[in-house]
């Protein structure tokens, strides 16, 4: 029996990787982020500590003395926490202040560094997860049309652009236009722009960025992704077959089926 870390944020992304790594023997040791995760993540955790995002001395301090040295970083944080009144202690005024730009990929990439020195490393955060990952092709509801196929197609690689820049993952297209583009503000609320500019039968697209570390960062669906798209009338969602999970799989099917929602693995 191993004790894995698990940093987690929002969402149900924790609950599943916390039980999966139970499932495997291992002991569950979460530090749960003060500013996004659930107060339930204790009753699947068998230690919970509570700690502000910017508090990485004191995170890094908790895994160690808890004999931690393998951990996973799951869930959801808000990148618009940056710009907030979080207090940062000074190791992690250290890490931004060293920092070429506050681009996702950049910080998560620095905040990682910190921990190797001290010996903890991570694993991907969709290693327990796997057989949640999206497969290729019609994966829920009505196929698309021809035109259609031409806006995921289209999309498909305006978001791989926009990715590879890292300013988002998902847009959101109509007759071949791009009516958004997701940037700090989220999936969910990029779909609501789109539908507040261009109205119904969109399509919007999410995947992977060209080269996804997939040990902080990895395109996620859920319920609640179901929901946004059926009050936004979106025609449908094309996801990255194989580096995109479906949270909450069954349900997440059963839910766009019975909305009439199409979701495609591409």
């Amino acid at each position: 029996m191993k004790n894995i870390g698990m940093i987690a944020g929002n969402g149900r992304f924790p609950f599943l990787v916390a039980e999966q790594i139970k499932k495997q023997g291992d002991r569950v040791i979460t530090v749960a982020l003060k500013e996004e995760a659930d107060k339930n993540i204790e009753s699947v955790s068998d230690e919970t500590v509570w700690l502000s995002v910017g508090k990485l001395q004191k995170i890094i301090d908790a895994l160690k003395q808890r004999n931690v040295d393998t951990a996973v970083m799951v869930g959801q944080v808000k990148h618009v926490k940056i710009y907030s009144a979080i207090t940062m202690d000074l190791r992690a005024l250290k890490v931004m202040s060293s920092l070429v730009n506050k681009k996702t990929d950049t910080i998560l990439g620095a905040v990682v560094r910190e921990f190797e020195k001290d010996g903890i490393s991570f694993l991907p955060s969709h290693l327990y997860l796997k057989h949640l990952l999206a497969e290729k092709g019609l994966i829920v509801g009505k196929k698309l049309n021809s035109d259609e196929n031409k806006d995921a197609e289209f999309g498909f690689k305006m978001a791989k652009g926009i990715a590879g820049l890292d300013i988002g993952q998902t847009v959101v297209v109509k007759d071949k236009s791009v009516l958004a583009v997701e940037s700090v503000e989220g999936t969910d609320e990029c779909i609501k722009r789109a539908f507040a500019l261009g109205g119904e039968n969109a399509v919007a697209v999410k995947v992977a960025k060209p080269n996804q570390d997939f040990r902080f960062d990895v395109p996620v669906i859920g319920l609640n992704t179901i929901e946004t798209l059926k009050n936004n009338k979106i025609r449908a969602m094309v996801i990255e077959a194989g580096a995109t999970l479906i949270l909450d799989k069954d349900e997440v099917l059963q839910k766009a089926k019975e909305n009439g929602v199409t979701i495609i693995g591409m």
